[in-house]
């Protein structure tokens, strides 16, 4: 069964790169009108231009989530159907000696900024519904090291996405969240050839890092029709990461 998204429009945030980049282009390939969505407006401006001369329906926002100016601005102009709630930083360093304000820099992006515009497309989507997808991580579920701020803001991506499925499953609203495993990309594949990279990849239970692709069903059910007794679902895309032995 292909999974059809024709007639829908769909918003991706952190659209000017990585994960965001791949989704959107999976969206409009499925067949929606996509609006990438980043800072980089110039940067989601370029890559909405390469997905219509590829024949896909695009276009581009600048969008700031830690700024409510910002989102206001963009749920203004357009009601959408699905949007992908994928904008985030990484943060990192041990707990000991991070700053307060950096902390606070990846609450207010992975967290704050989620439910900014998850409440701002709700808001446009109680009269005829619609599917939010939130962009967790394995790391929501379970801890590594040096990553504190970023895997509390995750987890609390997870419980968000459970209480705001649950308060607007009334309007035909569906939340649910996409929780990916290590995904390999230009940006990580450099450490994933060293020894700890190695070494972590043995951890993985199919032995092998993920593929963006690999999450191309995943967030197209999620996002489509197909799953429309499905909300408050928290799907991981890990090779069996969450389930390896301790």
């Amino acid at each position: 069964m292909e999974l059809r998204l024709d007639g829908k429009l769909a918003l991706v945030t952190g659209a000017s790169g990585g994960l965001g980049l791949h989704f959107a282009g999976v969206l409009a390939k499925a067949g929606a009108h996509v609006t990438l969505a980043a800072r980089r407006a110039e940067t989601v401006e370029a890559e909405a231009h390469r997905l219509r001369e590829a024949g896909h329906a695009a276009d581009a926002a600048e969008l700031d989530v830690t700024r409510d100016d910002s989102v206001a601005a963009l749920f203004e102009a357009t009601a959408f159907d699905i949007v992908i709630n994928n904008a985030g930083i990484a943060g990192g360093g041990a707990a000991l000696d991070m700053p307060r304000d950096e902390f606070q820099q990846v609450i207010d992006t992975n967290l704050s900024g989620v439910f900014a515009v998850a409440q701002a497309a709700a808001r446009g989507m109680t009269e005829q519904g619609g599917a939010i997808v939130n962009i967790a991580s394995i790391l929501g579920l379970r801890v590594a090291g040096h990553v504190a701020a970023y895997t509390a803001s995750k987890a609390a991506v997870v419980q968000l996405t459970k209480a705001l499925a649950l308060e607007w499953a009334r309007y035909g609203i569906r939340v649910s969240a996409l929780c990916p495993g290590y995904i390999e990309t230009s940006i990580n594949n450099a450490f994933f050839a060293t020894d700890a990279g190695k070494a972590l990849i043995r951890r993985i239970p199919q032995r092998r890092l993920g593929r963006l692709t690999d999450l191309d069903a995943p967030l197209l059910l999620l996002a489509s029709d197909q799953a429309a007794y499905m909300t408050g679902a928290i799907i991981a895309v890990d090779g069996g990461h969450l389930v390896s032995g301790l």
